[in-house]
C-alpha cells in the first residue's frame, strides 16, 4: 500500500509538472506561469460553465439557483487559495493557518483550488459528478482523496469546500427542502407565495400574472413563480438583500408607465436584424448558462485578453460571481416586495380592443392585431419569465457584473464581440436573418445592451431596466468593499468597516 501511494504521488507530480511548468523562457530557472485559458482557475471556470448549461437542460432555467452554485463554488476556490497567499482572508474557512511562504507555490495553489472546486461542484451540480471526476483524473489528481490535513493543499482544498457547504446549508435557499414550511423537496416554495392573479383571471393588473406556455406537444401549462423565496437567501457580500431596494415602480395610470408601454410596443414592432440577434443572444436559449454564467464567460474573455495568472483569475472570478449571486438576491427582494406586472399584462390593459401594430408570433411577423392579443418576442414554449417584472434580472446582474469587471480591471474597455449566425432562430425559425456580429466595446455598454434587449423583446418596461441597472451597480460597489477586505487590502478594509 505504501508503495502504491508513493507511485501515485510520483505520477501525479510528474503529470502536473508537464501540464503546468513545461514552458521555459530564457534562463532555464525562469518558469513561465500558465496564463489565460491555460491557468488552473480558468480551466475550472470552464467546467463550471459546462455544468451550468447541463443544469439548464436537466432542470429548466433556474437562474437564481445556478447563480448561488457558481458564487459559492468560487468562494470555495478563493478560500482554498487564500491559505497560499500573503494577505488574503477566507470567507468561510476558519481556523486554518496560512501556509509558510516557501509553500506558496503555483503547484500547491493548483492542487488546493482543484479540490475546492471539485467538491463544491459535486455538491451543487451533483448530476455532473462524472464530468468532475474525469477532469480531476485528467489533471492527475485523485478525486477520492478526502484528506482534511490542513497542512497539505489537498486537505486545504477539501476543507475549504466543506466549510462553504456547511456555512450555507440553511441560508434561505432551501437547497435541501428543510426550511420551515417546506416539504422535503429542494427549492420548494416554503414561503407559500401565491400570485394575486391566476392564469385565467386578472384581479389586479398591477401585480404579476402567470401565463400559459405551450408544452411543445399540443398542450399548455402555466409555470409557477420561480423561487419566490430568494429574497430570503443570505447574501455573501451585501449586508442584506434589501440594502439597495429601488423606489416603487411607476403607478398603473401614470404618464410614465403609459409612455414606457408605448415605447416597448414601438421597439418590438421595429426590431432590426441586429436587435433580434441581441435579444436572442442575451436570452441565451438552449444550454443557457443564465445571467451569472453569461458574465462568467465575459470574465473568461477578459482573462484571455489580459493573459491572467491563476492568482488573478481566482480573485476576479470570486468578485464577479459573488456580485452575480448577491445581485440575484437583491433583485428578487425587489421583485417579491413589489410583485409588479410584466408588459404582457400591461399592454393588454392599456390597448384592449384597440388595433395596434406588433409582432404576431412565430410565422406571422409584424401584423395589425388587437391589443389583448399582443405577446413578447418569444417562442410559444417560453413566452416570458415566470416571476414579477420589476426589476429586470438581466439588467440587475448585467449592471452589477459589468461594473464589477470595470472596477476590477481599472478600465471600462472590453472590446469583445459575438457572432450570431442565425438571428431569429430561437424565436421565429422560418424568418431567420443574416449573420450578425454583436460588438461589446465597454463593460458598461455591454450591460446596457443586455438591459435594453429585455425591453426590445417585450419582457420589461424601461423602469425595470433602468432601476435594475442601478441596483446591480450599487451591489457591485458594496461587494467591491467586501472583496478588497478579503484580499487583504487594508485601505479598502477600513472603508468597508466605516
Amino acid at each position: 500500500m505504501k508503495i502504491y501511494k508513493f507511485l501515485f504521488k510520483v505520477l501525479f507530480f510528474s503529470i502536473l509538472s508537464v501540464n503546468t511548468f513545461a514552458q521555459v523562457k530564457g534562463n532555464k530557472n525562469q518558469i513561465k506561469e500558465p496564463t489565460g485559458e491555460n491557468n488552473m482557475a480558468y480551466k475550472w471556470s470552464q467546467i463550471a460553465v459546462v455544468a451550468t448549461g447541463n443544469d439548464t437542460d436537466r432542470f429548466k432555467p433556474r437562474p437564481t439557483v445556478t447563480s448561488r452554485f457558481l458564487g459559492l463554488t468560487f468562494v470555495a476556490v478563493f478560500d482554498a487559495w487564500s491559505r497560499y497567499d500573503q494577505k488574503a482572508i477566507p470567507v468561510y474557512l476558519k481556523n486554518i493557518e496560512r501556509r509558510p511562504t516557501k509553500e506558496q507555490t503555483l503547484k500547491n495553489k493548483e492542487i488546493a483550488i482543484s479540490y475546492a472546486a471539485y467538491n463544491a461542484l459535486c455538491e451543487y451540480y451533483f448530476s455532473d459528478k462524472d464530468l468532475f471526476v474525469a477532469f480531476m483524473v485528467k489533471l492527475g489528481l485523485d478525486p477520492n482523496d478526502k484528506s482534511l490535513d490542513p497542512k497539505t493543499p489537498v486537505g486545504i482544498g477539501n476543507l475549504a469546500a466543506k466549510a462553504v457547504i456547511e456555512a450555507r446549508k440553511h441560508d434561505g435557499s432551501n437547497q435541501y427542502g428543510e426550511e420551515n414550511g417546506s416539504n422535503g423537496t429542494p427549492y420548494f416554495n416554503y414561503v407559500n407565495y401565491n400570485p394575486v392573479n391566476t392564469p385565467d383571471e386578472m384581479k389586479d393588473v398591477a401585480h404579476w400574472q402567470p401565463k400559459y406556455f405551450s408544452d411543445g406537444k399540443g398542450g399548455k401549462f402555466a409555470p409557477a413563480c420561480a423561487t419566490p423565496f430568494w429574497n430570503k437567501v443570505k447574501p455573501v457580500g451585501l449586508k442584506s438583500g434589501d440594502q439597495f431596494r429601488p423606489i416603487p415602480p411607476p403607478a398603473l395610470d401614470s404618464e410614465q408607465l403609459r409612455n414606457e408601454v408605448k415605447e416597448l410596443l414601438d421597439l418590438q414592432y421595429n426590431l432590426t436584424n441586429e436587435q433580434k440577434a441581441l435579444v436572442e443572444f442575451m436570452r441565451d436559449g438552449p444550454k443557457s448558462v443564465q445571467q451569472a454564467g453569461h458574465w462568467l464567460k465575459f470574465a473568461e474573455d477578459v482573462s484571455r485578453r489580459d493573459n491572467h495568472t491563476l492568482d488573478q483569475d481566482v480573485k476576479m472570478f470570486f468578485y464577479n460571481q459573488v456580485t452575480a449571486m448577491d445581485c440575484f438576491i437583491a433583485c428578487w427582494d425587489t421583485k417579491m416586495f413589489y410583485d409588479f406586472a410584466r408588459p404582457y399584462a400591461l399592454v393588454h390593459y392599456y390597448y384592449k380592443d384597440q388595433t395596434i401594430k406588433a409582432w404576431g408570433g412565430p410565422g406571422f411577423g409584424n401584423i395589425e392585431m388587437k391589443g389583448q392579443d399582443w405577446r413578447p418576442y418569444s417562442p410559444d414554449i417560453f413566452l416570458c419569465p415566470a416571476f414579477p417584472g420589476y426589476v429586470s434580472g438581466h439588467s440587475t446582474i448585467s449592471g452589477g457584473c459589468g461594473e464589477a469587471l470595470k472596477l476590477w480591471t481599472g478600465s471600462d474597455t472590453f472590446g469583445e464581440s459575438a457572432i450570431c449566425s442565425t438571428p431569429g432562430s430561437m424565436t421565429e425559425p422560418n424568418n431567420i436573418g443574416k449573420p450578425v456580429v454583436l460588438k461589446f466595446p465597454t463593460f458598461t455598454e455591454t450591460a446596457n445592451m443586455a438591459g435594453i434587449s429585455r425591453v426590445m423583446g417585450g419582457y420589461h418596461i424601461q423602469a425595470d431596466n433602468v432601476q435594475g441597472l442601478k441596483l446591480g451597480r450599487n451591489v457591485a460597489h458594496e461587494v467591491w468593499k467586501f472583496y478588497n477586505k478579503h484580499i487583504g487590502n487594508k485601505t479598502m478594509e477600513t472603508i468597508a468597516e466605516n
